[in-house]
């Protein structure tokens, strides 16, 4: 089973940046999988913002985070990355990290509209946004 660990939320003001990253305990593979990025801000529902497919040669955005948030999977590094710009107050919340079965991860394809197709969950990291 995969164990997903999420790293780099912190408390940044608007406007400012972080890098969020995904990796596997136990020195397991993510190469197989395809990954979404998912949030839930305080008393809302989780929601999915962002994916990349097995290859990462396909990613697909929400509409608030397009242009500003870019997901990036690195091979050398065993890790999947969520870059965020221009932050907004909006966007503070417990940020997960979810792969998808390699048995359905499209090599040139993601989506991240249905959370149960994600089965492996990291424990998430929380970014604050505020002044």
């Amino acid at each position: 089973q995969l164990q997903l660990v999420e790293s780099g939320g912190d408390l940044v003001q608007p406007g400012g940046s972080l890098r969020l990253s995904c990796t596997a305990a136990f020195g397991s593979t993510l190469s197989p999988y395809g990954f979404a990025w998912f949030r839930q801000a305080p008393g809302k529902e989780r929601e999915g913002i962002v994916c990349i497919s097995k290859s990462g040669t396909f990613t697909d955005y929400a509409a608030s985070v397009k242009g500003r948030f870019t997901i990036s999977r690195d091979a050398a590094h065993n890790t999947v990355y969520l870059q965020m710009k221009d932050l907004k107050t909006e966007d503070t919340g417990n940020y997960y990290c979810a792969a998808r079965p390699p048995v359905y991860s499209g090599a040139n394809y993601c989506r991240f509209a249905y959370e149960y197709e994600y089965e492996e969950w990291g424990q998430g990291t929380q970014v604050t946004v505020s002044s």
